[in-house]
C-alpha cells in the first residue's frame, strides 16, 4: 500500500508541474536566461537546499554566473571563478557531480571557496554538470544550510532539473540556421550582463536590496509580457524610465 504522506508521494505532483510548466516554455518562444531562473527556483522547491545556481562556459571556456536563487548565492559563485577553485569549476573539468557533505572538511581542497562558503553559512554543497554527450557546457550548484549529502532521489532530480537546463539552452529552434554553441551561450550571457546592470540601477533608485531588484524587473516583464533581457536593456539605454518599472503596484505585486 502506498504511503501518500510520504516525502517522495508529496514532492510527485509538484515535480510534474514543475517539468510541464517547463515543457510549455520550450514549446513557446522564451528567454533562456528566465527559464534559467525558473529552473533555480523549481530547484528550491523540489529539493532541501538553501540556494540554487546555474553556471555556464561562455565561447572562450570561461565559466560565468548565470543564474542565481539570491543574491547571496551569486556572491558566492562569483567568488569562485574570481578565485579559480570550487565545486562548481571541479563539475564542469571533470564533468561529474561534485558532492561535499561537509565543507568544513574541504579546507584543502578548496582553501580560499570553504571558508567562504562557511561563512556565508553554507554547510554542503552539491554541484551537477549541464552535458550534452561528451561537452560539459556548465552545472547547477546546490547549497545546504546542514552538513548531509542529497539523498539519491535527490540527486535523481536534481540531475533531471541539470537536463532541463540543458536543453533549454541548447534547444535546436535557438540553434538552427547555422548558429553554433558558442554563439548561443554568449548571447544568454550578454543578457545576463544587461540584467545586473539593471537591477544595480533599481536598487539605487528605489532604494532596494539585489534580490527585491531583480524581483521588481521580473514581474514588470512578467505584466507587460516581455522578455527579460529586453526590459534590462531598455532600462541600461535609458529607454524604459526606472519610475514606471518601480511604481509601488509593480513593487507589491512581487
Amino acid at each position: 500500500m502506498n504511503d501518500d504522506t510520504s516525502p517522495d508521494a508529496v514532492r510527485e505532483p509538484q515535480l510534474l508541474q514543475a517539468f510541464v510548466q517547463m515543457a510549455d516554455t520550450l514549446v513557446d518562444d522564451y528567454d533562456v536566461v528566465d527559464v534559467l531562473h525558473q529552473l533555480v527556483e523549481h530547484s528550491l522547491q523540489l529539493l532541501p537546499v538553501a540556494a540554487a545556481g546555474i553556471m555556464l562556459s561562455d565561447q572562450r571556456g570561461h565559466l560565468q554566473v548565470l543564474a542565481s536563487s539570491t543574491e547571496q548565492a551569486r556572491l558566492l559563485e562569483l567568488f569562485q571563478v574570481q578565485n579559480d577553485e570550487g565545486p562548481c569549476l571541479d563539475c564542469v573539468r571533470t564533468r561529474e557531480s561534485v558532492l561535499v557533505a561537509d565543507l568544513s572538511e574541504t579546507a584543502s581542497r578548496w582553501p580560499r571557496f570553504a571558508p567562504q562558503a562557511l561563512r556565508e553559512g553554507f554547510s554542503a554543497v552539491h554541484a551537477v554538470p549541464l552535458r550534452l554527450r561528451r561537452e560539459t557546457i556548465g552545472a547547477l550548484n546546490l547549497f545546504g544550510r546542514e552538513p548531509g549529502l542529497l539523498g539519491e532521489r535527490d540527486l535523481q532530480v536534481a540531475r533531471a532539473l541539470a537536463d532541463i537546463a540543458t536543453i533549454g539552452i541548447l534547444q535546436e529552434r535557438a540553434i538552427r540556421r547555422g548558429e553554433v554553441l558558442t554563439e548561443q551561450l554568449q548571447t544568454a550571457l550578454n543578457s545576463r550582463v544587461a540584467i545586473e546592470q539593471a537591477k544595480g540601477a533599481l536598487a539605487h533608485a528605489g532604494n532596494l536590496d539585489m534580490d527585491q531588484a531583480f524581483a521588481v524587473l521580473r514581474f514588470y516583464a512578467r505584466k507587460n509580457n516581455a522578455r527579460l533581457s529586453e526590459v534590462a536593456h531598455q532600462i541600461v539605454t535609458g529607454a524604459l524610465r526606472l519610475r514606471n518599472v518601480l511604481d509601488p503596484q509593480h513593487i507589491s505585486g512581487c
